[in-house]
C-alpha cells in the first residue's frame, strides 16, 4: 500500500465516524447524551491520568436543569418565557372545481 492510499483510508474513516456521531446526536439526542455522560464519567475517575480526567470534564454534557433563561416557563419570574402571540392556526380552504 502506498502512503496515499493509507492517508485516503484514514480520511474516509474519519469522515464516516464523524457522520455517524452527527447522525446519532441528531436522531437520538437522549441516548447520545447518556453515552457521552458514560464516557465522561469513565474518563473522570481518580485512577486515570490528569490528561484523561481533564478530557472527561470537558466531555461532560450540560445539565438541563431548567434554570432562568432556559425558556421552560416553570419559574415564577418569567425570565425565559416566550409568548405564543406570533403563532397563527392553519386554515385549509377547499379548492374550487371548475
Amino acid at each position: 500500500m502506498t502512503p496515499f492510499l493509507i492517508a485516503q483510508d484514514i480520511i474516509i474513516g474519519l469522515a464516516v465516524i464523524a457522520s455517524l456521531i452527527y447522525a446519532c446526536r441528531r436522531l437520538m439526542p437522549a441516548t447520545s447524551q447518556r453515552w457521552q455522560a458514560a464516557l465522561a464519567n469513565s474518563l473522570s475517575k481518580q485512577s486515570r491520568p490528569a490528561l484523561l480526567r481533564k478530557i472527561g470534564e470537558q466531555l461532560q454534557p450540560a445539565s438541563a436543569d431548567g434554570g432562568c433563561g432556559s425558556g421552560c416557563g416553570t419559574c415564577s419570574s418569567g425570565c425565559g418565557t416566550t409568548s405564543p402571540s406570533d403563532e397563527q392556526p392553519l386554515q385549509f380552504q377547499a379548492r374550487s372545481r371548475e
